[in-house]
């Protein structure tokens, strides 16, 4: 059957890359899906049966690690021996860290007055800064082979991604 101790873009047949092409990425885990899938092994053996199961759920988490471009850098870096997430790894410049906090009071602002024509300036310029961050990433792993910027440009991609979200959560509330 098929070999566990591939990486993920192995798994799928593409190069180990932060920039993929999506279309490749969703065609090889239908693909693979239709080998693997536990409904095909319904007959089968116990020990096939749970081999599937396993293969689905390793074929699954790759395929959603790949997909979203937070997890696939944070995967390619650790690929690399880097663990930019890790808890004891939090250096941030202080202009990014003030300029979030900045946001964050703009955000604050935004909900208590109801305000979604600054949420929606808020959340365009965060979606920019992500677009942004993403582009850096691409070129610091796949370009520059710079793993230690690559670790702090996802890990300001983490603190953007988390804003965004909150302002997702801010239009429910002022909704």
């Amino acid at each position: 059957m098929l070999d566990f101790s591939r990486d993920h873009f192995a798994l799928f047949g593409l190069p180990v890359s932060y920039v993929l092409d999506a279309a490749r990425l969703d065609q090889a885990y239908r693909d693979m899906q239709s080998e693997i899938h536990p409904d095909k092994f319904a007959h089968a053996g116990d020990a096939e049966q749970r081999l599937s199961l396993q293969w689905a759920t390793k074929v699954n988490e790759a395929y959603q690690t790949l997909k979203r471009p937070f997890e696939r850098a944070d995967y390619l870096l650790r690929l690399r021996g880097v663990h930019a997430m890790d808890a004891g790894n939090t250096s941030m410049p202080m202009d990014f860290l003030v300029r979030h906090m900045e946001m964050s009071e703009q955000l604050a602002d935004a909900k208590s007055a109801h305000d979604t024509t600054a949420l929606d300036r808020l959340e365009k310029d965060l979606r920019h800064e992500a677009r942004e961050l993403q582009t850096r990433l691409a070129e610091e792993i796949d370009r520059q082979g710079n793993y230690a910027g690559a670790a702090e440009t996802l890990r300001k991609l983490r603190f953007t991604d988390k804003l965004l979200a909150d302002v997702g959560a801010a239009y429910e509330e002022v909704g």
